[in-house]
This record gives C-alpha cells, sequence and structure tokens, in this order.
C-alpha cells in the first residue's frame, strides 16, 4: 500500500533529479552565452547623455519649483507605506488574506494570487506604486527637448517592463505553482527552451514565438500555385497560375517588403491576399526579395529600384505583352515604390498604370514610436555596425519591433517559454513574424539617414540615381490603404504623405486593426471593417472624423478600384514563356533563405 509520506518521497526524488539536470544545462547555457560576439553598445539603449540631460531637468524643476516635487515625492512614499501598513493590520488579524487592491486591471496580473495572496499582493501593489513614481519622474522633467522627453518616456518604461514581478520565477505564482506541480520538470523545460534559443542565435537571447517544426514553406504556408520565372541578385520574379479562365489584361505586380518574407500575404489558403487576387481574375505576380549576406553590402536603394522595381517591370510586361502594369507595395516597398514613381516621372516612363500602397510611409516629419531610436546616437551605432559587418542583422531590426510591445512580444512569450516550460504555438503569423531578413549596409544608412531623418524625400527632394526625387512627382492613380492601430506606419503619417503627392486620382482607406491584420483581412472572417473619406483636403484628424465607416475587410473596395484600372477581360496566361523559362515552383528559393546563414 501507498502512503502519501511515500508519493512525498517520490516527488522530492522527482524534483531533485530534475534540478541536477538543471545543472548540466546550465553548462550548455553558459558555453552559448560565452559564445555571443561583442555587441555594440550603442544599439542596445541611448547614450548617457539623454539620462544627464533628464537629471539636470529634474534638478532645475526642483529648484524652481520644489513644492510640487515635494509633493509627488511624498505622495508616492505616503502610497507605499501606507499600503504596508495596511498589509500588517490584515495580517495582524490572523487573516491570510490581502488588502485592498484597486490595481484590478493588468494583464500580466491575472493569477486569483495577485489579488488573494498577501506576499504576491504586496509585491505587486509596490512595484505599480513604484511605476507610477517612475512615470510622474519623468513627467516633472519639463525643461527637455520633445524628442528627448519621448525618448526618456520609452526607455523609462523598458525599464519599469523589465522590473515586473512577473518576470522573476521567485515572484511569479504562475511558474512556481507550475514547478511545484511538475516536480521542477517546468523549470527544466524552460532551460532547455532558453538554451536553445541562445544557441540558435549565436549567443544573442531572440525569444522563439512560434514552432519552427510545425511549418513547412510549400507544403503547408506559402502554397498558392505559381512558378519562379526570373532570378537575379536581387528577386525571385514569381507569376501565380491563374484560377480562371480570362483576366484582366493589365497584370498586377505585388512588391512585399525587404525587411520580412512575402508570404505574410500567402500564409494559408483563408488569408491569403495572393490567393484571393487571383481568384478575382487578375494575372498576379509577386517579387520574393533575396535575404542578403556581407557581400550585398554596398547595395543601395538604387538597387532595389533597378535590379527589383524596374526589372520586374520590364519582364512582366516583357512576359505579358502589356505597355503598363499595375503595381502595390507594402511597408517599405511601398515607400520605394514612391521612389520608383517619382523617378518614371522624371524619365517619361509611364509603364506603372496605378499604384497601391499598404501601410507605406512616404512623410517621416512625425517619427512617432520610432523617435527613440531615430536619433544620432542610434543611427550612429547602426552604421558602425554596418561598417563592421557590412549588413545589418535581422535580429536587431527584430529586436526593435518587438520592444515596441515589449509586454506582449518579449516578456510574456519568454515567462511562457523559459519559467513554464511551454513549447512555442505552432502559429504562422508568428512563424512568420521570426523569419526576418537582413539589410544591406548601404540601403539600411541610405533609409535611416536620408528618409526617416532628413525626411529628404518629402522636403526638399531626395537624391538618388542621378534625379532629385520628390513627393510631389507622384502623378500616378493611387489608393493608399493604412491600419488604424499600426504602430509601425501610422495612418495618420501615411495620409500626410499621400496628401503631397501630385496625384489627381487617390483613394485613402483606414482599416480597423494593426500592421498585419488590418491588412491580412480576408471578407470571409468579416472582422475588421475600414473608414473612407473622399476628402484629402482634411487634416488627419478632420478626415477621420468625416470618414464612412464599411463593416467588413476592404479587399473587395480595393477590388473594385483596381478593376477600374485594370483593362478588358483576355486568355489567361500559363506561368513562363520561351523567354522566361520556369526556372522553380512558388515560393521559390530566396525565401528559404535564412538570415544567419
Amino acid at each position: 500500500m501507498t502512503t502519501n509520506d511515500d508519493v512525498a518521497g517520490q516527488n522530492s526524488l522527482q524534483m531533485t533529479a530534475n534540478l541536477e539536470k538543471i545543472e548540466a544545462l546550465s553548462e550548455r547555457l553558459v558555453k552559448a552565452v560565452s559564445g555571443k560576439a561583442k555587441s555594440n553598445p550603442a544599439l542596445s539603449g541611448p547614450n548617457q547623455e539623454l539620462f544627464s540631460n533628464a537629471m539636470t531637468s529634474y534638478m532645475q524643476e526642483m529648484i524652481e519649483n520644489p513644492a510640487k516635487v515635494f509633493e509627488h515625492q511624498a505622495a508616492y512614499w505616503g502610497k507605499s507605506i501606507k499600503h504596508y501598513v495596511e498589509a500588517q493590520q490584515v495580517l495582524a488579524k490572523g487573516k491570510l488574506e490581502a488588502p485592498t487592491d484597486t490595481y484590478q486591471n493588468d494583464r500580466r496580473f491575472s493569477n486569483p494570487l495577485w489579488n488573494t495572496h498577501p506576499y504576491f499582493n504586496f509585491v505587486k501593489q509596490q512595484y505599480l506604486i513604484n511605476s507610477d513614481a517612475v512615470k510622474q519622474t519623468v513627467e516633472d522633467a519639463v525643461d527637455l527637448d520633445p524628442k528627448e522627453k519621448q525618448r526618456l518616456t520609452y526607455f523609462s518604461q523598458q525599464i519599469i517592463d523589465m522590473m515586473a514581478p512577473t518576470n522573476f520565477l521567485g515572484t511569479n505564482p504562475d511558474a512556481l505553482e507550475k514547478a511545484v506541480a511538475t516536480e521542477g520538470q517546468s523549470l527544466l523545460d524552460g532551460l532547455e527552451n532558453l538554451v536553445g534559443d541562445l544557441e540558435a542565435n549565436e549567443g544573442e537571447l531572440v525569444v522563439k514565438l512560434a514552432d519552427e517544426k510545425a511549418f513547412e514553406l510549400g507544403q503547408n504556408i506559402a502554397t498558392t500555385p505559381g512558378k519562379v520565372i526570373y532570378r537575379n541578385k536581387m528577386i525571385e520574379l514569381i507569376q501565380y497560375t491563374p484560377v480562371t479562365e480570362t483576366v484582366h489584361e493589365t497584370p498586377i505586380i505585388m512588391f512585399p517588403p525587404w525587411i520580412n518574407k512575402f508570404y505574410i500575404l500567402d500564409l494559408k489558403k483563408q488569408n491569403s491576399l495572393i490567393k484571393w487576387i487571383t481568384e478575382q481574375g487578375y494575372s498576379l505576380f509577386v517579387v520574393s526579395w533575396i535575404n542578403p549576406d556581407d557581400s550585398y553590402a554596398d547595395v543601395g536603394l538604387e538597387d532595389y529600384i533597378d535590379d527589383g522595381f524596374l526589372t520586374a517591370i520590364q519582364e512582366v510586361k516583357a512576359i505579358t505583352g502589356q505597355k503598363q502594369v499595375n503595381c502595390i507595395g507594402y511597408c517599405i516597398a511601398g515607400t520605394t515604390l514612391c521612389l520608383t514613381l517619382s523617378l518614371l516621372k522624371k524619365r517619361g516612363d509611364k509603364s506603372i498604370k496605378s499604384a497601391t500602397f499598404f501601410t507605406a510611409l512616404t512623410d517621416f516629419s512625425d517619427q512617432g514610436e520610432f523617435t527613440p531610436f531615430l536619433q544620432n546616437d542610434f543611427i550612429d551605432g547602426i552604421e558602425e555596425e554596418v561598417n563592421d559587418k557590412g549588413l545589418l542583422p535581422s535580429y536587431i531590426m527584430g529586436r526593435t519591433f518587438s520592444f515596441l510591445r515589449s509586454n506582449d512580444l518579449v516578456y510574456t512569450p519568454a515567462i511562457k517559454s523559459y519559467m513554464m516550460g511551454e513549447a512555442p504555438p505552432a502559429f504562422d503569423l508568428l512563424y512568420w513574424n521570426g523569419d526576418g531578413a537582413n539589410l544591406p549596409g548601404k540601403m539600411a544608412v541610405q533609409y535611416l539617414r536620408g528618409l526617416c531623418q532628413s525626411n529628404d524625400f518629402a522636403e526638399g527632394g531626395f537624391e538618388l540615381m542621378g534625379e532629385t526625387l520628390s513627393l510631389k512627382d507622384v502623378d500616378t492613380p493611387l489608393c493608399s490603404i493604412a491600419c488604424e492601430t499600426d504602430h509601425i506606419a501610422a495612418w495618420k503619417d501615411c495620409y500626410r504623405g499621400v496628401q503631397q503627392m501630385g496625384s489627381k486620382s487617390k483613394t485613402f482607406i483606414v482599416s480597423q486593426s494593426g500592421h498585419i491584420a488590418g491588412i491580412v483581412n480576408p471578407p470571409s472572417k468579416d472582422k475588421y471593417g475600414h473608414f473612407t473619406n473622399t476628402d484629402m483636403s482634411l487634416a488627419p484628424s478632420a478626415w477621420f472624423e468625416g470618414a464612412e465607416f464599411t463593416k467588413g475587410s476592404w479587399w473587395p473596395r480595393w477590388e473594385s478600384w483596381i478593376k477600374a484600372r485594370s483593362g478588358k477581360k483576355i486568355a489567361a496566361l500559363q506561368p513562363g514563356d520561351s523567354e522566361h523559362p520556369v526556372l522553380g515552383d512558388a515560393p521559390g528559393t530566396y525565401v528559404m533563405l535564412n538570415a544567419r546563414r
């Protein structure tokens, strides 16, 4: 007969065995971390001048308005002591419960123990009181330049998020409960996940967001039938197999961003924009960009335009026998499509019949949430990095984007993986998000200095390929789709850029949701609606206030727009011809290149 003592003993032995395994894994951890290449400190945080200026501003405020500063400090200390006393009073009554808690709406603290257990509740409330005090201190720094104030706010919030008690095993009830329930197996699995991520990324801590083994390109994602019919050093050009007997005569070329892979537009059949466009009766071509290595160090925006945009247009015109094409540019490829349109205007070339932009910035006068990363100390650090390596490694861009939403994209996944020992989910969107690409050194600096920092394209002209390119040169009929909650390309900034373009025919649409979900929004889901307003003379806020809301996806509205610019129906062409032999099946070979090859 097995007694409770026997079970407890077995559990204790299992816990001890698991902890011994952790010791072995720790050796792998040390080895993985020691193999990390020395990183440029300028890419990990602002220089000390920011904090020095903040301290100077705070001290100046203390001198000029000591009452306000002391009031805020007194309030902070008062809240801390009051909470401590309340906790002591409850315990003195012999009750193992927490005092009154006004902090109830933070998703990080969803475990009931954060509200009911005196220890966890005390830790939580003290953390949130401290967080409020830090935020108030930053707010009190009134003499800072607005950009410096924005940066200080961002980086102080990063410190607040990093120090959350949920990020530490001893103060995370979910992790502790699971460790006890699994006799330490969750900790063992978590350390295995941590070591695996470090080993896979040469010592860099990049949290794996999705189960990479669950997906295979061309098998269960990126499966729309098509053929690679052209390849050069920059692109593979994919011609998708028509699914209708006739198609509109003007072909469509889609240019995805080269920061990530094109298959965000072809994840699975249910939400594939690529598949949906072919089903509407269009001849569709998609560019798949090379994932560059250090041999691409001297590749600039001019190469992306010449060997990417202009070459793709030339080859599609040749294979279809058409004189014009309709183009789509997503994110940075939308920005570059705009540069291309300005260049073609200078050259008197009318090859592009219409242009569609997905979340594309062209006016960078307001740098939005990227302001902390677009100041000289960070860009100087990036220049040093690309001068040393020849490229901007994928993980640096990925890290930047992730920390804009650190709780959702860094700390929560890390807690689940490293403290709870959970395997990453089989989620196609997160798999794509982790499949980044490197950026050539020259191109990265051109983009960051000339477009983002100096805003030359919108203000005075961007010098490229022997021409001075300007937003006002863009006179092609256009449709721009931006996203309401986009934190990468804010819709108001996209709107300002479109306002400055010289086109007489402009359509602007704001989709609900963010940078990805607002674009990958198939009609079948009927999930996110969109806003439209024909008056492009209005300020952004006035445009939105007067906009008409339509329930459902913007895809059908755009299809009606593109149909009017796509000509008559002709017999559909199968991929390739004698001058463009089929080089392989979609999604091609460039999309398979890993950022760390």
